[in-house]
């Protein structure tokens, strides 16, 4: 198992933190000394969560706040609270997700579910919060993508599939999103001169609540589906927070690096290789600006 360095002293933010990757990651940033702010859409589930983690570890330092990645007026909210807070913000753990929803969704901005709640709510948050990271000696963002990135493509011209919509398809765009994110974050960062270090970071196949609820919305999942679930090796959802807590604490972990487990499904955290798709300078920058015009969120032109 990973060991999380000391934490103490440090602000870390980590989304969809009730359950799941989520959960175990804010569990072990808190029992190694950070206080952890619990982002969660469902604040009684937020709190069952912090209850568990102060039930375990007495001395943590946990608290709930809201965000509704799927509502950009909510993430402005969550993010003016913290800033409003004014402490610096040493991690941001973009772990909150949807996976496979049967038919298309939107959300309150009019975006597919997946797209929305996968890229454009994490990517409007990060650069929300900008300001309390740069404020950090050495803050770190980690975004959580997927192995199914290797399967996404972007289209441009159909970036929220209003025609033809296939759920596994759209989710492995967006996680492909997610990385291309993480490393044009990345890139700004270095062009920059910020000592804001980027990373994405994939869990493999854990044991979560994300491939069984978002496959019910609105329908049930195939029998492929839950045979496919069923015979493909998995690990424990604290297995699968490893490759995001080594890129978010270790000492190793580098500039737009990327993380997964040492057998892609399973396995112990180490350096994962993006696929070309994911190397993609130029989608990536095309890819953010769209995300600015899109939310309308951009980089404060003074940080």
């Amino acid at each position: 198992m990973y060991q999380v360095p000391d934490q103490r002293g440090r602000l870390a933010v980590v989304t969809g933190a009730n359950s799941g990757t989520g959960k175990a990651a804010a569990t072990r940033l808190a029992a190694a000394g950070a206080s952890v702010v619990l982002a969660v859409r469902t604040p009684a589930k937020g709190e069952q969560a912090r209850a568990e983690i102060v039930a375990a570890h007495p001395s943590a330092d946990v608290q709930v706040r809201r965000i509704d990645l799927a509502d950009l007026a909510s993430v402005k909210e969550f993010a003016d609270g913290l800033i409003a807070d004014g402490r610096p913000l040493d991690l941001l753990l973009n772990n909150a997700g949807v996976m496979f929803p049967p038919v298309r969704h939107e959300t309150v901005d009019g975006f597919e579910l997946q797209m929305g709640s996968n890229f454009l709510g994490p990517f409007a948050l990060t650069v929300r919060l900008l300001p309390l990271l740069l404020a950090a000696p050495a803050p770190r963002v980690v975004t959580m993508t997927s192995g199914m990135a290797a399967r996404g493509e972007i289209d441009f011209g159909d970036l929220n599939w209003r025609e033809q919509y296939d759920p596994i398809r759209a989710y492995a765009r967006s996680k492909l999103a997610d990385l291309l994110m993480s490393r044009h974050l990345a890139r700004i960062a270095t062009e920059h001169g910020w000592p804001l270090l980027s990373t994405g970071a994939h869990p493999g196949n854990a044991a979560t609540n994300i491939a069984a609820s978002g496959p019910r919305l609105g329908g049930e999942p195939s029998l492929l589906f839950r045979i496919a679930w069923k015979v493909t090796p998995q690990h424990s959802a604290e297995a699968g927070a490893e490759p995001m807590l080594y890129a978010a604490t270790s000492p190793q972990a580098t500039q737009g690096g990327y993380y997964g487990p040492r057998w892609n499904l399973v396995g112990p955290a180490r350096p994962a290789r993006p696929t070309k798709k994911g190397l993609d300078q130029d989608v990536a920058a095309r890819l953010w600006a769209e995300a600015e015009r899109l939310t309308g969120v951009s980089v404060p032109a003074h940080l």
